[in-house]
């Protein structure tokens, strides 16, 4: 198994603790892991079609964390972000997993950055999981 992990650039320090459990599960189960990095949430869908379609990966999973910044409604790039990677994953074959979280009430105080630190590594680890059993699940399928 090889496997694509894409990390928006945006929350890079919240996002390394996701990033790192993921790749702690992936490495324990023999996978073998490529991380990326992109400027934002929303490139993501690109550039995770780009490597679906490069043949080089089995899944791709993403980490990313879309706040409400004041200035437009973080649903709209929430929706936009996952819908197209839905859309890559269904028309490639590629399993696309998504650790993109959207917190609710985000905001940076030192209670709730670690907060969302913990949050997102069990996150990570649980989308490792989510990983491997899926392409166990594609495997038997033949």
């Amino acid at each position: 198994m090889n496997i694509a992990l894409v990390s928006a650039t945006w929350h890079a320090d919240l996002l390394r603790g996701a990033s790192d459990a993921c790749q702690v599960v992936l490495s324990g189960e023999g996978a073998g892991f490529t991380t990326f990095t992109v400027p934002g949430c929303l490139e993501i869908p690109l550039f995770a079609q780009k490597l679906a379609l490069s043949g080089k990966y089995d899944a791709v999973i993403a980490f990313g964390l879309i706040v409400d910044g004041g200035i437009y409604r973080h649903e709209f790039v929430a929706d936009a972000v996952l819908s197209g990677m839905m859309r890559v994953q269904l028309d490639t074959g590629i399993p696309v997993f998504s650790c993109v979280l959207t917190p609710h009430q985000f905001d940076e105080t030192p209670e709730r950055l670690g907060f969302f630190r913990d949050h997102l590594v069990l996150k990570g680890t649980e989308v490792g999981h989510a990983c491997l059993k899926m392409l166990g699940a594609i495997s038997s399928i033949g």
